[in-house]
């Protein structure tokens, strides 16, 4: 009997939780499905430029569990973009970070934030940041 999954830690749920192909149905698209924890592992590793183990740390997560995690989701988002499949992203065993939850006066985007006062917005890099 395998090990239950332990809790990993996500920074923030996401903005948008499905994509697709334009101009085609959605009833005639395969759905793959990613888990928010999946996603957290790409955010950290491919958007922020973290290594691994750092990344794995900010989750919660051993490097190991990490590397697994993020190769299943390159492997969906590969398969999403060269089969023309549309992109769900939903479910995980996964905790809110306690980071505090920022919004951007200029663009009005939504963020978290490990500092309490953000210098700039990571959308538009305006300085006009409230809560």
């Amino acid at each position: 009997m395998p090990r239950p999954k332990c809790c990993r830690r996500i920074g923030s749920l996401p903005d948008a939780n499905y994509y697709k192909p334009r101009g085609i149905p959605s009833s005639l698209l395969k759905e793959v499905v990613i888990s928010l924890d999946e996603l957290e592992s790409i955010k950290l590793a491919d958007f922020e430029g973290l290594y691994q183990d750092v990344a794995a740390a900010r989750m919660n997560i051993s490097r190991q569990t990490f590397g697994r995690i993020i190769v299943s989701a390159h492997q969906k988002i590969a398969d999403v973009l060269l089969h023309g499949k549309s992109l769900k992203i939903e479910g995980g065993s996964v905790e809110m970070d306690e980071a505090k939850t920022n919004r951007c006066k200029n663009c009005d985007r939504r963020f978290t934030s490990a500092t309490a006062h953000p210098t700039k917005c990571p959308q538009c890099s305006k300085i006009r940041i409230g809560s």
